[in-house]
């Protein structure tokens, strides 16, 4: 059953009203859609909420004490807004399943993001991020990572531990060539490589055994016909 829900959407705020702050039982917060710029260190007091939409503001930080937080284990919204970075203590929300951090002038994730064991979903699309951590790698439950319009020129190696990911959302970022640990990934159904620089593209795309679509569109050529027949043979679409 649903505990108690605040929901201030799309309410032409500025800045949250007093009263919210005394529902600390709340398990769902929603204040997304306005205009607020500032979040107080009360967010922390909200331990029972288990999702957290604070999505199309114009906040420029959130507070280390969202960390405190322990009980998020559904969603946790932070588009749309002006971050510039997240805090490290986003690692301790464990049960956290959903992240929505897109649409961020962010150019780094934290490293402690590998700490989100229960992670299904991350969602990071147009930022600018240039890098990623090495400690995505942890996240054994992730199910898709989308991180389209971004700077990335490169990919960790530690991607070949995602070994649960189905979706790999690289559109539009600065890739020229795929790392070999993407190999390793059983399960990926779909990898989305539209608008990236890439050369020549490795013969090991068509080993990926649970491929079902790859999106190669606006890339500076077209893929050698061998691989494009090997991977429609199997009955992976090619977009090209």
């Amino acid at each position: 059953m649903t505990g108690p829900v605040v929901s201030l959407w799309r309410a032409g705020l500025t800045a949250v009203p007093d009263h919210v702050w005394q529902r600390t039982d709340a398990e769902v917060l929603i204040l997304a859609e306005n205009a607020l710029t500032e979040l107080p260190d009360t967010i922390g007091d909200f331990t029972a909420l288990r999702t957290l939409d604070l999505g199309h503001n114009a906040f420029t930080a959130v507070p280390k004490r969202l960390g405190d937080l322990t009980g998020l284990h559904g969603f946790l919204y932070l588009h749309d807004n002006r971050l510039t970075r997240l805090p490290a203590t986003l690692g301790r929300l464990h049960r956290l399943r959903y992240l929505n951090v897109g649409d961020n002038p962010l150019t780094e994730l934290p490293d402690t993001i590998g700490d989100l064991a229960e992670l299904i979903e991350l969602r990071a699309q147009r930022c600018q991020l240039t890098k990623l951590p090495e400690t995505l790698g942890a996240l054994s439950r992730l199910r898709e990572l989308r991180l389209e319009a971004n700077s990335l020129t490169t990919l960790p190696d530690s991607l070949a531990s995602l070994l649960q990911l189905r979706c790999l959302e690289l559109r539009g970022n600065a890739l020229t060539s795929l790392p070999r640990a993407l190999a390793a990934l059983p399960l990926l159904r779909e990898l989305d490589l539209r608008g990236n620089p890439l050369g020549p593209l490795p013969d090991w795309l068509a080993e990926l055994p649970a491929l079902e679509k790859l999106d190669l569109r606006w890339t500076p050529s077209a893929p050698d016909p061998r691989l494009v027949e090997r991977l429609e043979r199997r009955g992976c679409t090619v977009w090209y």
